[in-house]
């Protein structure tokens, strides 16, 4: 089978070649080609070029387990693309195509800020420190982890599966619930979605037969993640709640095809089954017997919680709940007959970055989560800034210690009836301080289960029930909940009774410190920059190497005294409010940061507040503990000076210890209390994908197809991707129904010539007034014309030792993308004696194997040795090379056979062939 590239670098003295059964027509793509300075793809990469399209494939030495964040292949610092993972837990394939071009220099693979590619570790030198915990905070007079006084029934259900769009196979409708029993009256419902786990197992297997097919083969069943929040939902049940948690195995098993990650799909999954208990609501008589037994569910009082993409999922069903989806990318059309009322996201993905501002959410950080280990779920939080209105609470709770997997007893060894395990890959040559087993501050399964368990029904009970009492717990108060000890859980927030505040991504001027930015390639302007260890969940990277609009003020100082002031464009009120909260990090493992705050108003009355100070989190180099706390200090003194609190101007960080670094998230006027929130009319904005033929001549202009709903008027960041160089230009722009604020309109040349598909991508980010839900889309321009043939024509096969085999490859017309396939050698024929390691040139067969020439052995024995032939874009043909070497010893003629391989390096029956014999010289 054919392979084309197009613009990529090709391997030194590696040839690649793609051609089909000589005089057929070739399949072409786009090839990769070096990643080292020295031309050859690091250990572990190859580029298959044995299916209809070339791909860059990575293989790991140990399992990869099927988690929730996405494998992505990187190449100099710049997002590749996300690849397809085999069912052996170890392949990874990636198509080349039109929008990869480039060198694959710095070849990586990453998941969840985490790179799988690197020893874990392998950095480190020794052992590192043992870190302490932090001292318990104080407890909350009110603890919504302690079972209620309802006991509780449990039962499942299973309904007709569902199609959803863009998926082949039909996904499951199957739940289980617990509810609780003596009550009377409608009862509020809670909905549990599992996130991308391993779909099916062998009952007497190990972890190595755990796949993501669907549906499952013969001799395996299914794994019920859904299975994993029975914990969570007896608690909640005992305290009056109906709680369903539903399976999403076929969406796991085939969501890697979805560009969102699989986040549409689940939204649709959740809201099926929210018209279907609505459904039973009014007509019980129709309802599983679990239902019918079970107290009325309330639907104006619903709480989802979703763990990992299953929040995305649940995050993304509040979205369509207010603001509907496209109907052509929506699995459900009926009418919304419920009300969400919160969320908690644990441990989530965030692919899309496209947070809700005005539904109230938790999110639950794990602090040794292995999986979405740079723990984007922190923009749950910090993209709702000033999005909306800014009334719905949204919490973000730091768990010190906790895994991803153990939230789920079904991802708990030990517990869980399939083969599971520590997503938090421990290497015992060097133990991680914060998180490996044994370490001080790592939780063991149980404690963590129950820390999670406390913390989802503090949501319950602040979000449905309305009780601020539990409010200290999740709004950065300091309380923690002593049903969830040991366990240190600390809190930050933003919104509910925070006033107007100090934001970095507005229009503010920094002395003293940094105005740095979140995501950007460049050290001096990223906020954490070169040298840092570990990572920033504020800072976690979307699809771009670099992001406008995302801000801190880095503070960096060597001696004490000298102030940091962030002056806003626009005079701040802080009218009303009982603190400054101010979101402040600093280093992890550093204790006692000093700060002394202060403000001035625009009359230039200034007060010094007061002081706080800022301890680090634990953390080693595998952690993303870079994460602010927060710290108030009162309004009181600056009352006390008479400032005019409806007009501040400027807030001052002084530091008051020797030396340091901090980062301030931002700062807000807050006073107690969570205030009613009512959801905006906002415009939706949703991106979707256009594929055209090129043509044979001309240029046709199309225009990336957006869709924009709702009402109102709002603004959203619109980044257009190059597809040649991977890199994007952004630009803010006014959205609103029926207009054309978005309009990216693509020129398609063309031409007669073979070439690669190009797609040019575009990414939406809502920024003010808009929501966001299809975040990329763009336009795919195919290529319709034919490949050209190939053909092999032998220019010296038949030579003399010392002299060089030689073939030539020629195309019937050049083409636009590179051409290519991958040759093998063969055993001889029978009674034919075939070519060995000592009789070519050392240099070649290293080249292109790697391999020694001693032992001596024939080359269709050496492993690794491959020729990769490429005839280059706009060329029509291509002269191989093998060299021999003389020798003194009298031997017969000697043969050697290349064969065009499949992708898996085995000879294709009827391929092209290269074939050679060698004369002895003597």
């Amino acid at each position: 089978m054919v392979r084309t590239r197009r613009i990529w670098v090709t391997a030194a003295a590696v040839l690649a070649l793609a051609g089909g059964v000589s005089g057929t027509t070739a399949h072409a793509q786009q090839g990769p080609a070096a990643a080292a300075s020295d031309g050859k793809l690091p250990p572990g990469w190859h580029i298959d070029r044995g299916r209809q399209a070339p791909q860059l494939v990575w293989r790991s030495g140990r399992r990869v387990p099927m988690g929730d964040a996405r494998v992505e292949f990187r190449a100099g610092g710049r997002l590749l693309g996300v690849p397809k993972p085999e069912r052996d837990g170890h392949t990874f394939r990636l198509g080349l195509d039109g929008a990869r071009a480039g060198a694959l220099k710095d070849l990586q693979v990453w998941s969840g800020g985490r790179r799988l590619d690197a020893r874990p570790g392998a950095d480190a030198s020794g052992h590192a420190a043992a870190v302490r915990p932090p001292a318990p905070l104080p407890a909350n007079p009110v603890d919504p982890g302690r079972p209620g006084q309802y006991r509780t029934e449990t039962g499942s259900y299973r309904l007709k599966s569902v199609r959803l769009p863009g998926f082949s196979v039909p996904v499951e409708m199957q739940a289980v619930v617990v509810a609780p029993t003596g009550v009377s009256g409608a009862r509020p419902l809670a909905l549990f979605l599992h996130g991308r786990h391993a779909t099916c197992y062998a009952p007497h297997g190990g972890s190595d037969d755990a796949s993501g097919a669907w549906p499952c083969p013969a001799g395996t069943l299914p794994i019920p993640s859904h299975r994993g929040y029975l914990r969570d939902q007896q608690l909640l049940a005992s305290q009056g709640y109906v709680t369903v948690s539903i399976s999403a195995n076929g969406i796991n098993g085939q969501d890697w095809q979805a560009e969102d990650g699989g986040a549409q799909a689940r939204s649709s999954l959740i809201r099926l089954h929210l018209a279907h208990w609505a459904d039973w609501a009014r007509d019980p008589g129709h309802a599983p017997p679990i239902v019918r037994e079970a107290p009325r569910a309330d639907l104006s009082r619903v709480l989802l919680i979703g763990h990992s993409r299953g929040g995305e999922g649940v995050n993304r069903a509040a979205l369509d709940s207010l603001y509907p989806p496209p109907a052509d990318q929506d699995g459900y059309h009926g009418k919304v007959r419920w009300h969400i009322s919160g969320t908690v996201l644990i441990g989530p993905t965030v692919f899309g970055q496209n947070p809700v501002p005005d539904v109230p959410s938790l999110t639950i950080l794990p602090g040794c989560d292995g999986d979405v280990s740079d723990l984007q779920g922190e923009v749950y939080v910090d993209g709702t800034r000033a999005v909306s209105k800014g009334k719905a609470l949204h919490s973000a709770v730091y768990v010190i210690g906790a895994d991803h997997n153990f939230f789920n007893t079904e991802w708990t060894p030990g517990q869980a009836q399939a083969p599971a395990e520590d997503d938090f890959f421990d290497d015992p040559d060097h133990p991680d301080p914060v998180c490996s087993p044994g370490a001080a501050t790592r939780l063991t399964a149980d404690q963590q289960h129950r820390a999670g368990s406390a913390y989802i029904a503090a949501a319950a009970r602040l979000f449905v029930a309305g009780d601020d009492k539990v409010r200290p717990l999740l709004d950065g108060s300091g309380r923690r909940a002593p049903s969830a000890d040991p366990a240190r859980v600390l809190g930050h927030a933003v919104g509910a009774n925070r006033g107007a505040g100090f934001l970095p991504d507005g229009e503010v001027t920094v002395t003293g410190g940094r105005l740095c930015s979140a995501v950007d390639p460049d050290p001096a302007v990223a906020c954490l920059g070169e040298g840092t260890t570990g990572a920033s969940p504020h800072f976690a990277q979307w699809e771009t190497a670099r992001e406008a609009g995302r801000h801190a003020i880095a503070l960096h100082w060597t001696s004490a005294g000298t102030p940091a002031r962030i002056r806003v464009a626009r005079p701040v009120s802080l009218s009303g409010a009982e603190a400054l909260a101010l979101r402040v990090f600093v280093p992890p493992n550093t204790r006692g940061t000093g700060l002394d705050v202060s403000v001035t108003d625009s009359h230039g009355r200034r007060a010094v507040l007061g002081r706080v100070r800022a301890d680090g989190l634990p953390g080693s180099d595998r952690t993303a503990s870079y994460w602010a706390r927060e710290l108030r200090v009162p309004l009181t003194a600056a009352r006390r000076a008479g400032l005019d609190l409806r007009s501040v101007t400027s807030l001052e960080l002084t530091p008051r210890s020797g030396s340091g670094r901090a980062w301030l998230m931002d700062a807000w006027g807050w006073r107690p209390g969570t205030p009613a929130v009512r959801a905006a009319g906002l415009p939706r904005v949703d991106v979707g994908r256009l594929t055209v033929d090129e043509g044979d001549s001309g240029v046709r202009t199309y225009h990336v197809p957006v869709r924009v709903s709702g009402r109102g008027s709002g603004q959203v960041r619109v980044y257009v991707v190059d597809p040649a160089t991977g890199t994007a230009k952004d630009r803010l722009v006014t959205v609103r129904p029926g207009g054309h604020g978005i309009d990216v309109p693509v020129k398609v040349r063309g031409n007669t010539r073979y070439g690669a598909d190009v797609p040019y991508d575009v990414l939406v980010k809502a920024v003010h007034g808009a929501v966001v839900g299809s975040y990329l889309g763009g336009l795919t321009v195919h290529n319709d014309d034919p490949a050209p043939t190939v053909t092999v024509t032998p220019l010296a096969d038949r030579v003399t030792e010392g002299s060089a085999l030689k073939w030539r490859i020629s195309l019937s017309e050049a083409a636009d993308t590179d051409i290519g396939a991958l040759f093998v050698p063969v055993p001889a024929g029978s009674g034919g004696t075939e070519l060995s390691t000592k009789d070519v040139a050392p240099r070649w067969l290293a080249d292109v194997s790697g391999a020694d020439p001693d032992p001596e052995r024939p080359l269709s024995q050496v492993d690794g040795l491959y020729l990769w032939l490429d005839v280059p874009a706009g060329q029509t043909r291509l002269d191989v090379t093998v060299p021999t070497v003389r020798d003194q010893v009298a031997e017969p003629a000697e043969s050697v056979t290349f064969q065009q391989a499949d992708d898996e390096g085995k000879p294709l029956p009827g391929g092209l062939t290269l074939t050679g014999t060698v004369l002895d010289a003597s």
